[in-house]
């Protein structure tokens, strides 16, 4: 729940310019929560068995400190006025986050999408599919998280202590070498978060697909050749590492995002719901059957996560507008330009086909 809310509440709440900066922000918590489990782990910590109660306790610090902060929180200014009607707290939340100096510009861009929403009413996610008018938004956040979770950087992770086994890394410095990938993951995230409103969403996430293909080759060639040469470890090693650095500067961070911008504030929860099913589903899909992919094709099993990642990449070159700097407003006008344009062209055909019988 809390990971369909959050990123959906920080979209609403953002100013256009600074959307997918603060979009990424679920994105670096969540990998910096990552790392600080990863370090909590180690046996200098609290990785002991007699430490593992305590440890295992020590997730209820950011859920307590949640329950004192989050009273104090705003409500999205957006659900306030569109769904709610309700202006006068819509100006109090929009003061509280932009200060009266900024509210105003927010408010007329709220106020412009409440106008394009007249006399529509929030959908429920199974209303979404049988909606012809956002219909390549729904296929894109299906792909975009299925994909999240299909194209191998949990694999990677599962063949990381064996990796770092052959290169010749000791028993006891495996956690540490670990602990490195969880880091790389971070920091591509904070990266991620600084480059999203200069090169722009679709850049990203497709660049950070067609590396990640370019890598699961790459790594596929050195399991292959794990003993021809001391060298090849260290490489596949490396293929681990750039792997997770290409996840975690475009699709790790982006997703989200997108899912935010491409839905109106109608459909926008029903999305987050088909996002959030779909990439917990496709998490344990994966989680089910890689063990028997890895049986089967042992290291070939990333050609597999290649053919996800280099057709999601071309997929979102295709279809994906760029949705930098843009208001939901021009979001959905630019998706229903590209609808019209497949409408018209259906027609022109029906047309051709009429006139030559």
């Amino acid at each position: 729940m809390a990971l369909c809310v959050e990123p959906m509440f920080l979209g609403e709440i953002a100013p256009t310019s600074l959307r997918g900066a603060m979009g990424t922000g679920s994105s670096i918590f969540l990998t910096g929560g990552i790392l600080s489990g990863q370090v909590m782990g180690l046996k200098e910590v609290l990785g002991k068995a007699q430490y593992w109660p305590l440890l295992l306790s020590t997730t209820c610090i950011p859920a307590l400190l949640q329950l004192q902060l989050l009273p104090w929180f705003p409500e999205s200014p957006r659900y306030l006025l569109i769904d709610k009607g309700d202006e006068e707290r819509c100006k109090k939340a929009l003061n509280q986050l932009h200060g009266l100096a900024g509210s105003d510009s927010v408010l007329e861009d709220i106020q412009r999408e409440k106008n394009n929403l007249v006399g529509f009413k929030a959908k429920k996610p199974w209303e979404l599919f049988t909606d012809r008018s956002i219909r390549w938004q729904v296929i894109t956040i299906i792909v975009l998280n299925a994909a999240q979770q299909l194209n191998g950087v949990n694999a990677m992770y599962f063949y990381a202590d064996y990796l770092f086994r052959q290169a010749g890394i000791a028993e006891e410095k495996i956690p540490y070498a670990t602990v490195g990938t969880g880091a790389c993951e971070c920091l591509t995230a904070l990266t991620c978060g600084m480059l999203v409103e200069s090169l722009g969403r679709k850049v990203l996430i497709s660049g950070g697909y067609i590396l990640m293909s370019v890598c699961c080759i790459l790594f596929t060639v050195t399991l292959a050749l794990q003993d021809v040469s001391p060298i090849f470890p260290y490489l596949s090693v490396a293929c681990v590492f750039a792997f997770v650095l290409s996840f975690g500067l475009g699709p790790g961070g982006v997703t989200n995002i997108l899912t935010t911008e491409m839905f109106k504030q109608t459909t926008r929860p029903a999305a987050f719901m088909i996002a959030g099913s779909v990439n917990w589903l496709s998490f344990f899909f994966i989680g089910l059957l890689f063990p028997f992919i890895v049986i089967g094709l042992q290291h070939y099993c990333f050609l597999v996560f290649f053919i996800v990642c280099i057709s999601v990449g071309i997929y979102i070159i295709l279809v994906l507008p760029e949705t930098k700097n843009k208001s939901f407003v021009e979001i959905q006008k630019e998706f229903q330009s590209r609808r019209s344009k497949e409408t018209n062209s259906d027609e022109a055909e029906a047309l051709l086909i009429s006139t030559s019988l």
